[in-house]
């Protein structure tokens, strides 16, 4: 490259040995950084809310593990102002280019930088409260807010993603770059796509309401009437519910499953990432009914191994497959729908081995890091410049 760029990423976890696996944002943050070393562009990353302070120095990247502010009051203020100093400093001892913060909670809001900044739609607190139709907190969305009015420009993992956001906070005409997430697709494979367990419906993410969890227990029961047989496992943490208050999303599934649906159902909990890869090569079929996402790894990356998708409908989904082509889409609450889906697969090899190879092809078109981090590297590139010849 003519100029070799550094560039600063601000994360709230990161999948590094270090930390230990995540997923979601620091999933995405982690697959671009190692691409940009190998362009030979270098990175910090300043990871928020650790335990224990530290740097950590690798080839073309450096990793800071930043403890939360001590303070007794305004802790939110303060933990920001922290974290901006630090960043102020190394940005001045580095020469970092362009900083990187995503939107959730408006963490960048009350810093200020003397290099652009970009913040990345990874999924706001207000955008998921108005795909949920829940009320947000006011100090919430002006905290997000303040954060977007002071980024030079910002990207989104799917149009409908950034759109949606520059309504909900009034962006008007400032530019909203759309550039997917990537996988390794050297990472995601499955060399025997006609090996699997026939009936194994998979569902891989955290269980909560706005994943469309509570959906599931209706589906399958729609779909055990057809295949009796047919199995649902499900990986992922579980999590409080919101409207109920309670502290088991997956103990409000128990009680909706039909007692005879729930002896062929398995909760795994949070296990490790390769057992979780070898569950979506295991699987017949992977559901994804979500209400609330921005773009959703879990389903490009059971594309990328060749399984047959059956997903939500809504919005984002529509960027990442084509209808009845490379997967299925439907709306969550057409449980009809959704549930004649999965029994059409159940009941066709054929048809899971055809929808799973049109979706790894799909996949390598849109989704490859190895062109996505080019895209990266040269909008960057070009914020950085309009910054400098301003």
């Amino acid at each position: 490259m003519a100029v070799k760029l550094h560039i600063a990423y601000i994360v709230s976890h990161y999948p590094h040995k270090a930390f230990g696996h995540d997923g979601g944002l620091g999933t995405s943050v982690y697959n671009l950084v190692e691409k940009l070393k190998a362009l030979d562009v270098k990175a910090s990353v300043f990871i928020y809310g650790q335990e224990k302070e530290f740097t950590l120095e690798e080839q073309n990247v450096t990793i800071y593990s930043l403890t939360d502010s001590k303070a007794k009051f305004f802790r939110f203020y303060f933990n920001r102002k922290k974290i901006e100093k630090i960043i102020n400093k190394t940005i001045a001892e580095k020469g970092i280019n362009s900083i990187e913060a995503p939107d959730w909670t408006g963490i960048t809001a009350f810093m200020k930088f003397k290099i652009p900044l970009i913040i990345r739609f990874h999924g706001s607190d207000a955008y998921f409260c108005n795909l949920e139709n829940r009320k947000q907190k006011l100090k919430n969305y002006w905290s997000e807010k303040l954060a977007l009015s002071r980024a030079k420009a910002f990207i989104a993992p799917t149009t409908f993603a950034g759109e949606l956001s520059r309504k909900i906070f009034k962006l008007k005409d400032k530019e909203i770059k759309t550039i997917h997430y990537g996988l390794e697709l050297q990472n995601f494979t499955n060399s025997a796509p006609a090996v699997y367990e026939k009936g194994l419906i998979l569902y891989v993410g955290t269980l909560i309401r706005k994943k469309g969890v509570l959906e599931l227990p209706e589906i399958f029961n729609k779909v055990r009437k057809e295949l009796p047989e047919a199995k649902l496992v499900l990986i992922g943490s579980d999590s409080n519910d919101i409207k109920t208050n309670s502290d088991s999303t997956w103990q409000l599934m128990q009680n909706q499953f039909k007692n005879d649906d729930l002896n062929n159902v398995m909760y795994l909990g949070k296990i490790p990432y390769n057992e979780v890869e070898n569950y979506i090569r295991k699987a017949n079929v992977c559901v994804f009914p979500t209400f609330a996402e921005t773009l959703g790894m879990v389903t490009i990356e059971s594309m990328a191994m060749q399984k047959a998708v059956v997903n939500s409908n809504i919005g984002w989904a529509q960027e990442l497959i084509v209808d009845e082509e490379s997967g299925y889409l439907v709306h969550p609450n057409d449980h009809n729908l959704f549930a004649e889906r999965i029994i059409q697969l159940l009941k066709s090899d054929a048809l899971c081995l055809k929808i799973g190879a049109q979706a790894r092809a799909r996949v390598e078109a849109k989704f490859d890091i190895n062109k996505i981090v080019i895209e990266n590297v040269a909008f960057y590139q070009k914020i950085i410049n309009q910054y400098q010849t301003r």
